[in-house]
């Protein structure tokens, strides 16, 4: 079997990119391969994010309430950062890789740094493009940017029968979205503990994230919020 470096295609492309002895080096020739490459590297990667099947979505990528769908979102946003300055729990910030190359700096919601606080509209009322809507308070809050699930492996109640309804509390919605069930557990010498067991409405859940923000576990909240279920891409459901 002949060595791969016997190729005749791989004996031309070296001879290509690396002239014999004695011949001039052609750096033109050089620069047009690389900047074909570069160029043919970033094309490609300007389009990998997990939206462009239209089946995959990343569950990270929360956009503010009053979004456009995400195609017109990127071609509308300036990444002006001007949502990101009043948003007044900072959680808007900008994309890293969340939306692809392509998406870089266009705002998203983290829920570890901030919330979508429920009686705020000032996003949609700065925004300059019509990247995100400007809304009314009726219909802001109307607006469902993600859905919040339990880990019931690690939110106190469930995972270790401590008692804590911080999530239950802190939920703004009129109707709560996140209702708790009174359990008797067993406690680690055999007593019964009463805990209550935090569920989520996923018809009232606005996605809001002040839940997981305010979680006392810190590194990774036990209860979290995830893209799906956006108002704005009707894809991008959970529930049929």
């Amino acid at each position: 079997m002949k060595h791969w470096s016997e190729n005749p295609l791989w004996r031309w492309l070296r001879n290509f990119l690396r002239p014999s002895k004695g011949a001039a080096i052609n750096l033109g020739r050089r620069k047009v391969l690389t900047g074909a490459a570069i160029g043919l590297g970033g094309a490609c990667l300007s389009r990998v994010h997990p939206q462009v099947s239209g089946r995959t979505f990343n569950p990270a990528l929360i956009r503010p309430p009053g979004a456009v769908g995400e195609d017109e979102f990127l071609s509308r946003c300036i990444r002006c950062g001007e949502c990101m300055k009043v948003c007044p729990t900072n959680a808007i910030q900008p994309t890293c890789l969340q939306a692809g190359v392509e998406g870089m700096w266009t705002p998203v919601l983290n829920m570890d740094v901030g919330y979508c606080e429920y009686e705020c509209t000032l996003c949609g009322q700065v925004c300059p493009t019509g990247a995100i809507r400007k809304l009314s308070l009726e219909e802001k809050q109307k607006i469902k940017i993600g859905q919040s699930f339990v880990d019931k492996n690690r939110c106190l109640p469930y995972a270790f029968g401590r008692p804590c309804i911080v999530c239950e509390e802190h939920c703004p919605t009129p109707n709560k979205a996140i209702w708790v069930e009174e359990i008797e557990v067993m406690g680690p010498a055999g007593e019964r503990i009463l805990v209550q067991q935090p569920h989520v409405d996923p018809d009232l859940c606005v996605g809001c994230g002040i839940c997981q923000n305010k979680c006392p576990i810190k590194d990774r909240s036990g209860i979290y919020v995830t893209s799906v279920g956006e108002t704005r891409n009707d894809h991008n459901q959970m529930l049929l």
